[in-house]
């Protein structure tokens, strides 16, 4: 177990109060537009049509040497607890990512406030996306092997159970396209559905099937997961138990935890108690997680992700 050091975080620190002396960061809510995401130069490409609607994936292909070589991808699926978020939640991980070199996607998904669903249907149209992303490949020059899933709270469900749960496909879709990461990036996600867990009043009705944390088996993806110790809403026990499981079938887990750090302490545009400190360093565990398989090259850049963190309105 690789807890949080505090000698890092004291050096790291140091430098934030360098870099980034004033941060003002307003929070997105779930009401505002995605607007947001495109201003920063991110496309936008509808992948489903949902009752006259249309769900978007907002993309943004990462900086290469060497663009006619397909490239590694994240797709970040943001949290909300099924009942609301918006797709700019994981912007600042996915501009840093993206000059880092990976091609980043920001998917929609139906929600209770959007569209007056339950956590079923967000599965399903969280796994209409992946196979999207993988299925025109190609176009968006990315390479299909290489696609890493992460997101938080409810996104880290999400990014967990497309990998992990089977079922829940949108009707007449192509189910030979798999839905499986390659790894997952796990931000405090509440991925243990049953009674002693997250949500479960909402999504008895489809339990165990929905819960990533009762489908661990062989063919999980390697996964980082990472938790403040005064979460509320899951328990360091449940995170530990996650990491024992996957490990006791030959699944790599990193799990990385921050003493009195509450829910979405990652995140700086949402969360209980976020700080620059968090963002920088759980961005920099996971781009050395990146690095490690082969999707980075090069050093982590705090510098990097400061200059993103400061820029952001």
């Amino acid at each position: 177990m690789r807890n949080h050091k505090r000698s890092r975080r004291q050096t790291l620190a140091t430098f934030i109060s360098v870099f980034v002396p004033l941060l003002a960061i307003a929070p997105l809510t779930a009401d505002e537009p995605n607007q947001s995401i495109t201003e920063k130069g991110w496309e936008a490409v509808a992948f489903k049509e949902v009752k006259k609607d249309s769900l978007h994936v907002y993309w943004k292909a990462g900086k290469t040497k060497d663009a006619s070589s397909p490239q590694p991808a994240v797709v970040f699926f943001f949290g909300g607890g099924w009942k609301g978020g918006n797709a700019a939640h994981f912007l600042p991980q996915g501009e840093y990512l993206a000059e880092r070199g990976v091609t980043v996607f920001l998917p929609t998904y139906r929600t209770l406030s959007s569209h007056k669903t339950a956590p079923n249907i967000a599965l399903e149209d969280a796994k209409s996306a992946i196979r999207f992303i993988r299925r025109n490949a190609k176009e968006f020059n990315i390479d299909p092997d290489r696609i890493a899933v992460g997101g938080g709270s409810a996104g880290g469900h999400l990014a967990a159970a497309t990998s992990m749960c089977q079922g829940f496909d949108a009707e007449g879709e192509d189910t030979s396209i798999s839905t499986k990461a390659d790894l997952l990036l796990l931000f405090n996600p509440v991925y243990h559905n049953g009674p002693e867990g997250y949500g479960h009043d909402r999504v008895k009705e489809w339990f165990p099937a929905i819960s990533p944390f009762h489908q661990i088996s062989k063919d999980t993806p390697d996964n980082i997961v990472f938790f403040g110790s005064e979460d509320g809403l899951t328990s360091v026990e449940q995170m530990r138990e996650f990491k024992a499981k996957c490990e006791s079938v030959g699944v790599a887990s990193e799990l990385h935890l921050y003493e009195g750090a509450k829910h979405g302490f990652f995140n700086p545009l949402i969360g209980r108690n976020p700080s620059a400190e968090f963002f920088i360093e759980t961005l920099m565990r996971t781009d050395s997680f990146l690095q490690a398989n082969e999707y980075l090259e090069g050093m982590a850049d705090p510098e990097l992700a400061a200059r993103i963190l400061k820029g952001l309105k």
